[in-house]
């Protein structure tokens, strides 16, 4: 298993009145965190039916890498403007390709 690629799923949601903003904050992560030493994929996707539901999907070489991005300055700055944005703390599950 210490091969395997760590996949990450994220989901955020916005408050209602503040959509646009949190969109905003979040895109703020993506060419960045494309940039890490140990990024294979990173998006970001908002749900078509429910506009305030966003989801990272990403896929890093290792936890190592993982920590590293979630210890950079560009991801800190962003979940210190989460605050006022989201109606709960983010919802982040950790998984291992199965087939």
């Amino acid at each position: 298993m210490t091969n395997q690629t760590i996949r990450v799923v994220a989901r955020i949601i916005a408050l209602p009145n503040k959509v646009e903003e949190l969109k905003a904050v979040l895109l703020e992560l993506i060419e960045p965190s494309r940039q890490e030493a140990g990024a294979i994929e990173y998006k970001l996707l908002q749900n078509q039916d429910e506009p305030t539901d966003f989801t990272f999907v990403e896929e890093w070489t290792s936890h190592e890498a993982l920590n590293t991005h979630l210890d950079s300055p560009h991801f800190q700055a962003v979940a210190a403007k989460l605050e006022g944005l989201v109606s709960a703390a983010p919802d982040s599950r950790y998984y291992y390709l199965l087939a």
